[in-house]
């Protein structure tokens, strides 16, 4: 079984933090990466589907690649960016799902795409970090890590973040590739870094905060997540931990634990939205917790294991399940509002400018209220 699975894995018009909030002017609704800039997998910016039309969606298109499809989408200019275990890194026309280009690493492509600036970045099986050309494909540099690269990178400043199995986080130029520092943890790194106010939070056999600019430890915390990605908001760190059982939020800034919760096994990344925090249990529960206390709001059984990460937009949670559905629940309730029937999910979703868009089996998916 390849990593459990290779796990992977703000309001739009108002306030204004200096780092990671999403203003008007930028409140297109993309996907740009696992976690979205503003490190919650909450779309502030979707206004199309919504708890009243969720239950009329329907699938707009589905493209089949040559393997499997643990990789979660990302979602820029209209494209659609998402890797196999085929191998490739795929571009696809968001509304039609038609091929524009793919890239061929040298192994299978678990890491889920970040797209900034026009370029594409991502890790792979074969050992390599690669920058693409967002538009043409082309390859514009690689970094050789020091094991497969299943951990989906953070693009945050100019630098991209991300670890490899071997527990190696690295930080590297943007633009060229250049390794400005690495971080040798204590066991492998399957799970997305979250970056916020200079300090890069990962995951592995304890959670570490690193500085962003040094790579010098700030603090860390022993909590084995195995794949959980840590979400960031308002001051707090979010993650779930596959061994013992919990959710935990920790101070950022200085790795106190604030609150645990009692979830059963978690290996997807959280999702924090208005003050709610999101998540999916391996042993077959999703939770909505209170950001700030932990106490439990509700609880809905979907009865099989979830490593796919919830995404959260305009109070609809979306997430797959091993009996191989897509769900949308009730942010606020927790009631059942939809689902269908795909395949193995292994990928979690993104949800963009009315369509939810979902690797599963060996294809990617995108559904839609026409």
């Amino acid at each position: 079984m390849k990593r459990f699975r290779i796990l992977f894995g703000i309001l739009c018009a108002c306030i204004v933090s200096v780092a990671w909030s999403e203003t008007a002017a930028t409140c297109n609704g993309d996907w740009m990466e696992f976690h979205r800039p503003n490190m919650k997998r909450w779309n502030p910016c979707e206004k199309t589907l919504n708890v009243n039309n969720v239950g009329r969606l329907k699938q707009l298109w589905s493209y089949t690649t040559g393997n499997s499809v643990y990789s979660s989408p990302a979602v820029v200019n209209g494209v659609v960016y998402v890797g196999s275990e085929d191998g490739n890194v795929y571009a696809l026309n968001a509304a039609t799902g038609a091929k524009l280009w793919s890239y061929t690493t040298g192994n299978g492509v678990y890491s889920s795409p970040a797209v900034v600036n026009g370029v594409v970045y991502v890790g792979s099986e074969d050992s390599n970090v690669y920058a693409l050309n967002a538009t043409t494909g082309a390859k514009l540099w690689s970094y050789a890590t020091s094991f497969g690269v299943y951990s989906s990178p953070t693009v945050a400043n100019g630098m991209v973040y991300a670890g490899d199995g071997n527990g190696k986080v690295y930080a590297l130029r943007a633009k060229t590739g250049a390794l400005l520092w690495s971080y040798t943890t204590g066991g492998t790194m399957d799970s997305s870094p979250a970056v916020a106010n200079g300090v890069v939070y990962a995951a592995s056999d304890k959670i570490y905060a690193l500085d962003a600019q040094s790579g010098a430890l700030v603090w860390s915390y022993a909590i084995t997540s195995s794949g959980s990605s840590p979400a960031v908001a308002n001051g707090v760190v979010y993650i779930g931990s596959y061994y013992d059982f919990k959710v935990y939020a920790f101070n950022a800034s200085t790795g106190a634990v604030l609150w645990r919760h009692n979830t059963g096994r978690v290996l997807s990344g959280p999702a924090v939205a208005n003050g709610v925090l999101y998540v999916a249990s391996f042993n077959g529960d999703v939770y909505a917790l209170s950001s700030k206390t932990g106490a439990l709001l509700w609880s809905h059984t979907i009865g099989v294991h979830m490593d796919s990460s919830p995404a959260v937009a305009n109070g609809v949670m979306y997430f797959g399940a091993w009996d191989g559905r897509i769900y949308a629940l009730s942010a606020k309730t927790g009631a059942l509002l939809w689902s269908y029937l795909l395949g193995g999910l292994g990928s979690s979703p993104a949800v963009t400018n009315g369509v939810v868009y979902v690797g599963s089996g060996a294809s990617v998916s995108a559904f839609g209220l026409n």
